[in-house]
């Protein structure tokens, strides 16, 4: 799927904000999504400016010496630094965008979309990357395959070793938000999201560095995507026939957000137990008993008896959805895990 959107980020500026307008009490009108390409896209900058993102610093020398270096290049010259990201290097934001969803449609993306993509990078750069953007946009069958090749590799080398502890990170703040909406409305969740976000006269306000816009969320809703790898700051999506989007930095990213997730059970495991920690860390999404007994290779029994201790210890709650059981981290669950990255 290509997008016709414009994608602008920014730092606070009194003068420059985009209101998404929503209906006050209407909570479907706001979904959550995560976006892998997103995520892989900033990493690409983060990498090509280490000395802005200290909280990446920890990833960042695990990952530079096995990065691909053609295919690096590649993605860097498509990616640019100016703010803008191209329609078709990422898909819509979805709860359940996998980084191979995200790849399998990058690799069909329409070509017209794709020319037009180009002709605007072309026109926002100069010098050696207008030249090689301007190749791509005559070839864009080549290109998008050149594109998603490195795209794949670049992923495999950078982020898909640190992707559990990454999504782990992305679906708690998620659940977090979920249930700030559940407790305090649209208004309670939106003003917690950013300093650059505020809520106000029944819309989502982003401060932002370029731009202005009103944007009628009423009918079409409102996606919101946390990120690990933009920590800095606030971005949008405005133009149709997206869906309006903000993405907004993720609760609980520090500089050891990638420590293996085996030191992390560990950690956890000298408080907890080793099977409490594991269902703890898995619990970022909600499972039923027998998916936590099978994901914890333990016995159905074994496993309600460590939930019902979890869940005393207020650590995970349970709700019942027809005839099953479904277990989840609740919020102080979220800061123990949180507090261990």
């Amino acid at each position: 799927m290509n997008r016709n959107t414009r994608p602008v980020e920014g730092v606070e500026h009194p003068d420059h904000r985009v209101e998404f307008h929503l209906s006050p009490g209407d909570v479907e009108a706001v979904r959550f999504g995560i976006s892998p390409g997103h995520e892989l896209a900033h990493a690409v900058r983060v990498l090509r400016r280490p000395e802005a993102h200290p909280l990446q610093w920890g990833w960042l020398r695990a990952v530079r010496e096995r990065l691909p270096r053609e295919e690096f290049a590649l993605l860097a010259t498509v990616i640019g630094d100016d703010g803008y990201l191209p329609d078709f290097l990422t898909t819509a934001p979805r709860w359940d965008l996998s980084p191979e969803g995200e790849l399998d449609e990058l690799r069909t993306t329409p070509l017209d979309p794709m020319r037009v993509d180009f002709g605007k990078m072309v026109r926002r750069s100069t010098g050696a990357r207008q030249r090689a953007l301007g190749e791509m946009q005559g070839k864009p069958a080549r290109a998008r395959s050149m594109i998603a090749d490195a795209w794949s590799a670049v992923w495999d080398a950078a982020l898909a070793p640190v992707w559990p502890q990454l999504e782990r990170l992305l679906r708690a703040d998620i659940a977090f938000r979920a249930q700030r909406i559940a407790t305090g409305g649209i208004a309670g969740m939106a003003g917690d999201l950013h300093p650059q976000v505020t809520w106000g006269e029944g819309a989502v306000r982003v401060s932002l560095r370029r731009h202005s816009e009103q944007v009628d969320c009423r009918g079409s809703g409102l996606v919101l995507v946390p990120s690990v790898m933009s920590s800095w700051g606030c971005m949008v999506l405005t133009e149709p026939p997206a869906q309006p989007t903000l993405f907004y930095p993720a609760r609980g990213v520090t500089a050891g957000w990638a420590r293996d997730t085996a030191d992390i059970e560990e950690t956890l495991g000298a408080l907890l137990g080793p099977a409490r920690a594991g269902i703890l860390l898995r619990a970022g999404f909600a499972r039923t008993t027998s998916q936590v007994a099978r994901d914890a290779g333990l016995a159905i029994s074994t496993a309600s008896h460590h939930l019902a201790v979890l869940r005393g210890a207020g650590l995970i709650g349970s709700e019942r959805d027809g005839t099953r059981m479904l277990h989840l981290r609740t919020p102080l669950g979220e800061a123990m895990v949180g507090a261990v990255l």
